[in-house]
């Protein structure tokens, strides 16, 4: 599995980044302490480390001038926006900078762009009896194949990486369609249909009330 360890002084950042990675397969381990995130770096092993910038003992600058040798990937996650602050965050050796507050799906999808960067992407996804295998765009139920559109490979994908994560129909069309959402749930709203049907999810997909839908699987 995965190992993510995520470096922030505020724990309910922390709580927050831990529960969706944690839903979309991967084992976080988090510390608020800069010293003491240099010292799980050099005792553990991680695919992958996001870094706060202002921390308590080290800040986030110097702890990445000890990661670069070691080639772990970093993603920087700060309330810096600044340009400066971007680029002596990427010219450090970081592989992408992200701006505090953030969408938990974008953070997610950052997170596996990263790391197909680095071939260490899970390609086999599971959700009770449907299996995904990302690199072959093959989906599976029961062992039986089951044949998707795009756009529903797309959706299917998205739920997947965002297990019991409530997402707003303006999430899904964005990340999906690519495009800007003007309010007409419709297209979402079908996909979601033929997609329930398809995968026999009609109990586990479930509509959130003003909000759009969530995939709810066992913990």
């Amino acid at each position: 599995m995965i190992k993510i360890l995520i470096v922030d002084d505020e724990k309910p950042i922390c709580d927050l980044i831990d529960l969706n990675l944690s839903g979309a397969g991967y084992s976080c381990t988090s510390v608020q302490d800069g010293g003491k995130a240099l010292q799980m770096i050099e005792e553990g092993k991680y695919d992958l480390i996001l870094l706060d910038v202002m921390l308590p003992g080290v800040d986030g600058y110097d702890i990445m001038e000890y990661i670069r040798p070691l080639g772990i990937p970093v993603i920087f996650i700060t309330a810096r926006y600044e340009v400066k602050d971007r680029v002596r965050g990427l010219k450090l050796g970081a592989d992408d900078y992200l701006v505090k507050p953030f969408d938990v799906v974008e953070l997610v999808a950052r997170v596996e762009a990263v790391l197909r960067r680095y071939h260490k992407a899970d390609n086999i996804l599971t959700a009770g009896d449907v299996t995904v295998d990302v690199e072959a765009r093959r989906v599976t139920r029961k062992g039986v194949p089951v044949i998707l559109t795009n756009k529903e490979f797309g959706l299917l994908l998205l739920f997947m990486h965002n297990k019991n994560v409530a997402l707003f129909r303006e999430t899904l069309y964005e990340n999906v369609w690519e495009g800007e959402y003007l309010g007409d749930s419709r297209t979402v709203d079908l996909h979601v249909q033929r997609l329930r049907r398809k995968l026999g999810w009609e109990h586990c997909l479930v509509t959130v009330y003003k909000v759009g839908y969530r995939l709810e699987v066992p913990q």
